[in-house]
């Protein structure tokens, strides 16, 4: 039998941290998690509310920002890892209010991270007995190393390039986690993924978007020539990519995840008028619509806005055996379905 080991999980009431903490506990019995969550307006309360099934979880409200709770939260629990998720990461509001992005990703990791350095080690290079297994894993993302042209792919070896305050606050993160394992000898992994979609995710994001807007016959915007290019990735295979890279990972080692599915943003609206077209014909014809499609407008363009990401995820499949098991067409099918079943709309 595997000893109760407590580990904190920063932000999971979002909606890649929900996923990851539904198949993690469901995974990993043994393990006590404690979700540090500041239950801002990106939080699902509802969702969360459904990981209280689990008896070995528990939340705890609050900032990764405010030293005094994470201190006490480690001297209570006792943790023997973090797995941070928690950022600002809505990059329409990074430009209209960087200051929060900075306080929440860069300063608010540095808390974290120098906290969680102070209850594990005695100094540099010195663990306390019963801590050597320990490990940070930083959750971070692509848009860190800026756009690429046409062709290429965003290796974990590309210079850190980014264009929008919340990729340059997330850039920020990983280099202070970085230099956490080159001065300190922690033990730390890192995580560079690509756009993630799938059921529960902000009504602010682009594919909620989407859908909420044709289904309430609104305009479905698009910005600029709709020819911005991502790598979305389902976010069930990003939860299953932080578990290895967080169990399997080598220390100091940073890993992209991605899906390998690059798609134009109209392309998106497009495929996910079509599946609406089928599931809810009823709906458009309201307006005497041939199809969703006829609401897609172009609008201005977002300042700053890369036009392509890519990453090349080839280390965490070479190295830990991860696989994407989605690709985009059959991933957006279950997400549009879920989002219709649950009229989240």
């Amino acid at each position: 039998m595997t000893d109760t080991k407590s580990i904190l999980v920063t932000g999971g009431a979002g909606f890649i941290g929900l996923h990851f903490l539904e198949y993690f506990l469901e995974k990993y019995p043994y393990y006590h998690v404690v979700n540090l969550d500041k239950l801002t307006y990106a939080a699902d309360l509802a969702e969360e509310r459904e990981l209280h099934r689990f008896t070995n979880y528990e939340l705890a409200e609050g900032d990764i920002g405010d030293r005094k709770l994470v201190e006490e939260l480690f001297q209570k629990h006792d943790f023997k890892g973090v797995i941070h998720f928690a950022a600002e990461s809505h990059v329409d509001r990074s430009i209209t209010g960087p200051d929060l992005f900075i306080q929440t990703n860069v300063n608010g990791t540095f808390t974290l991270l120098d906290a969680a350095m102070r209850h594990w080690m005695d100094g540099a290079g010195e663990y306390k007995p019963g801590y050597e297994s320990v490990r940070f894993h930083h959750i971070s993302t692509d848009e860190v190393y800026g756009t690429l042209g046409d062709t290429g792919l965003f290796k974990e070896t590309s210079p850190y390039r980014p264009n929008s305050p919340y990729s340059a606050s997330k850039a920020s993160s990983d280099m202070i986690v970085r230099s956490y394992f080159h001065t300190y000898g922690m033990n730390i992994v890192t995580t560079n993924c690509s756009n993630n979609y799938g059921p529960k995710q902000h009504s602010e994001k682009l594919i909620p978007t989407i859908i909420r807007k044709a289904l309430s016959l609104e305009p479905v915007p698009i910005y600029g020539d709709g020819q911005n290019i991502r790598d979305w990735l389902y976010v069930l295979d990003h939860c299953k990519g932080i578990d290895l890279a967080y169990h399997s990972g080598r220390a100091g080692e940073t890993y992209n995840i991605g899906g390998k599915n690059e798609r134009t943003n109209l392309y998106i609206a497009e495929m996910i008028c079509t599946l609406l077209d089928e599931l809810v014909p009823e709906i458009k014809r309201q307006k005497n619509l041939a199809s969703y499609q006829d609401l897609i407008t172009f609008v201005d363009d977002r300042p700053g806005h890369d036009r392509r990401y890519a990453v090349d995820a080839s280390k965490i499949e070479n190295e830990l055996g991860w696989h994407g098991e989605e690709d985009f067409e059959s991933g957006i099918s279950k997400t549009v379905e879920w989002y219709v079943s649950h009229e989240k709309y």
